[in-house]
Parts: C-alpha cells; sequence; structure tokens
C-alpha cells in the first residue's frame, strides 16, 4: 500500500490543455501502480482540452468532483456536474471546456493497456 497526500503531488502540464492544473497521484513511477494510473484536473473557468483525434488504444474514465465540465465528441455532447461520471473506449476524441464560472474539479483513471 501506499498513500499519496495531496499537499506532496506535483502538478504538470497536460499536453492540449488550457487554463487547467493536472497532477497525477498514482502510476508506475508514483505509486507502482500497472494497470491505471489515476489524475486530478483543475479546469478554470473558460479552461479545458483541445479535440484529441485521440489514437491511444487506453480507456479513461472522467468522474467530476465538483463544478461542472462539458465534453464534446464529434457526435455528441456530455455535460457532467458533480458526480457525474464519463467512459471514453480507446480511440475515441473528445474535448473539454469548463463553460461556468467556477473551476472544476476532475478525477481522472486512465488505463495503460
Amino acid at each position: 500500500m501506499k498513500k499519496v497526500e495531496l499537499k506532496d503531488v506535483i502538478a504538470y502540464h497536460a499536453p492540449k490543455h488550457f487554463d487547467t492544473r493536472t497532477m497525477k497521484l498514482h502510476g508506475t513511477e508514483e505509486t507502482g501502480a500497472t494497470k491505471f494510473w489515476m489524475g486530478m484536473s483543475y479546469f478554470l473557468p473558460g479552461g479545458g482540452s483541445e479535440y484529441s483525434y485521440e489514437d491511444s488504444p487506453t480507456e479513461k474514465i472522467y468522474f467530476v468532483i465538483d463544478g461542472e465540465i462539458t465534453v464534446k465528441s464529434k457526435t455528441e455532447t456530455f455535460v457532467l456536474r458533480k458526480n457525474d461520471s464519463l467512459f471514453i473506449g480507446p480511440n475515441e476524441g473528445r474535448e473539454m471546456i469548463n463553460e461556468t464560472n467556477q473551476v472544476a474539479t476532475v478525477l481522472v483513471v486512465i488505463s495503460y493497456e
């Protein structure tokens, strides 16, 4: 077991993200997790990520801890609010945007495979 305290986590810049603060909480380097990694993202008002034509075979789950975030694919738009979650399958493209005036806090889980 390995405990992670948020005060000890170092932020990193996630590619194609803007007006966000991203932190990797668990992963191979951080805690030895080998099947998935988990991070926390804070999206400022107007913050988000550019559309990504994801060619990664990984699965992703977004869980909104607080606030609201809009996730768009080419064909669908999802508005996620506190306690909502979204599964994104392998190779699915998406973009995210915080269209509100409050910070959105999103827990992100991504498989390594």
